[in-house]
């Protein structure tokens, strides 16, 4: 295989789950709002787990091709990065703003379903009854997150995620062929990415999990990413918070519960450094969140500096065993 062409095969997934998510997030919520369904709670589900749909469809693919490291990676690896780079970076460029209802019930969950991983997670396995469990825990908390939305929400919440969400044009089929071609994109650009980034694992000397962690875990996130920097330059907090803390909780309780439920994960390679920097993270978020119910921008620093701190010592980590 010539050097290049893992790489080529990387990009090209990327881009193929980049334009896949965004078909399915656009196709799935504009149905949404078509059936009468709001634009708040659109936002609160099918646009959060819109946004992760590349990551549930490369670790699940990884799964069901046994690699467990690159599917736990992927989900490690993205919480991590969404907290220390990409709510870093929106804090950096517009201090955020944090509602009541993320800091009384979405963070929290959010600690408890990372404190769970660490748990579930710290002996290298991940077995059916234990993702059944925590896909048990995303149907439970999108029920409270849903009602509570509906109970509590502003008229400047309405307003942000009535701006974001967009509203139906044109036919339903239109609509259609946007999910179904989301849906192809997305499972054809995770064979690609999974492929890739093993052959660039072979070729480096380094294990799976740090690919997980790191490339794949990176390009999968650009979704958050975007969505989130998009809404920092509109000065929508609601948006660009709820959609990191969201994404992080469906992360490990949708796709860690939906990759370890298609088939048991073995990650040996997945360290208590990792998941304990996962832990960490969402634990430093809590209090940087409740001064001024605010995230600063030196918070946003700190937090950034934290994560290539993290990154530099997978570089020059070496494989398990």
């Amino acid at each position: 295989m010539s050097s290049n062409l893992p790489w080529l095969l990387v990009l090209a997934g990327l881009a193929l789950l980049t334009i896949g998510g965004e078909g399915l997030v656009r196709g799935s919520s504009r149905l949404a709002r078509r059936f009468g369904i709001t634009p708040l709670v659109v936002g609160l589900t099918i646009v959060a787990f819109g946004t992760s749909s590349p990551e549930l469809f490369v670790s699940v693919g990884a799964a069901l091709s046994g690699r467990g490291d690159i599917a736990v990676g992927n989900v490690v690896g993205s919480n991590i990065g969404n907290i220390g780079c990409i709510l870093a970076v929106c804090a950096l460029i517009f201090p955020l703003r944090v509602s009541t209802q993320i800091l009384r019930v979405d963070m929290p969950v959010a600690l408890l379903a990372a404190l769970v991983a660490a748990v579930v997670l710290s002996d290298g396995r991940l077995g059916t009854g234990e993702a059944v469990l925590l896909l048990a825990g995303l149907v439970a908390y999108t029920t409270l997150t849903v009602r509570a939305a509906r109970r509590e929400q502003t008229l400047s919440v309405r307003e942000e995620y009535a701006a974001s969400v967009p509203a139906p044009a044109g036919s339903i089929g239109v609509e259609i062929a946007f999910v179904a071609g989301g849906l192809l994109a997305l499972m054809l650009g995770a064979r690609l990415m999974v492929d890739g980034a093993v052959a660039i694992a072979r070729a480096a000397g380094v294990s799976d999990a740090v690919i997980g962690l790191t490339i794949v875990a990176i390009g999968t996130s650009l979704p958050e990413f975007s969505a989130s920097l998009v809404a920092a330059f509109r000065r929508q907090p609601d948006i660009a918070v709820g959609n990191i803390v969201g994404s992080n909780i469906f992360n490990i309780l949708g796709i860690l519960g939906a990759a370890g439920a298609v088939e048991p994960l073995r990650a040996y390679d997945l360290r208590a450094v990792d998941l304990g920097v996962m832990v960490s993270f969402t634990l430093l978020l809590l209090p940087f969140m409740k001064t001024g119910f605010r995230l600063q921008r030196w918070e946003g620093a700190l937090l950034l500096a934290g994560y290539v701190a993290y990154i530099v010592h997978l570089v020059g980590r070496t494989p398990a065993g």
